[in-house]
């Protein structure tokens, strides 16, 4: 903030004056980035310099090979798994980790907990945190399985093989190539009036795409 524009007009020409301002004005500037600094480390979800303190706190051991976003992601997983576990904080946990949405699915009589992920295709990234996570979570006479959505050739039997050519068949299975029916879930009922079935079959959807 410049503070000489708060004052008189005619300090505009008063060199001290100027010179005095423009030293206050980048102590309160820097005063104002700590401040709003400070509030963030008062939150898990924005912490950044108070992120081995939550860890600490929560019996994590930090990890600075991590991500700042991954760091936040665990911490606020492991304050939702403080408590009861129910269905709910599972899933609260796992959804946490991916960002999408996974469904629960409890078998008591095997004593079985199944954690789906609907929400994404393949296997999560940091799976084996999600892993870690969770089990620490849930009591230890329940296992827990792990269920994945992979892309099958029905879902990808709409696009050429110069499309496909892009892609690794891992990275086809493991959801990274959208599949065609949510691209024709982008678009208005009208504009797809536009196509004959043989069209969309091929992929040729308004707008060039």
């Amino acid at each position: 903030m410049e503070l000489i524009k708060l004052l008189p007009d005619y300090y505009s020409e008063n060199e001290t004056m100027k010179m005095l301002q423009s030293i206050l004005a980048e102590q309160t500037d820097g005063l104002d980035t700590k401040m709003y600094k400070t509030i963030d480390n008062c939150f898990a979800g924005s912490a950044l310099d108070a992120l081995t303190r939550y860890e600490h706190l929560l019996g994590l051991i930090p990890d600075a090979a991590k991500s700042d976003r991954y760091r936040r992601e665990r911490i606020k997983a492991k304050i939702s798994g403080a408590g009861t576990t129910t269905t709910s904080l599972i899933q609260n946990i796992a959804e946490s980790f991916t960002n999408a949405a996974v469904d629960i699915v409890e078998n008591f009589p095997s004593y079985t907990i199944t954690v789906r992920f609907t929400g994404t295709s393949g296997i999560p990234g940091n799976m084996s945190d999600i892993k870690q996570t969770i089990e620490e979570a849930v009591p230890a006479h329940l296992k827990v399985l792990y269920e994945y959505i992979f892309n099958t050739y029905g879902a990808v039997g709409t696009f050429s093989h110069a499309e496909l050519a892009a892609y690794t068949h891992e990275r086809i299975r493991g959801g990274h190539l959208k599949n065609r029916i949510q691209e024709l879930q982008a678009y208005q009922h009208t504009e797809l009036a536009q196509l004959t079935h043989n069209e969309l079959s091929k992929g040729e959807l308004p707008n060039g795409n």
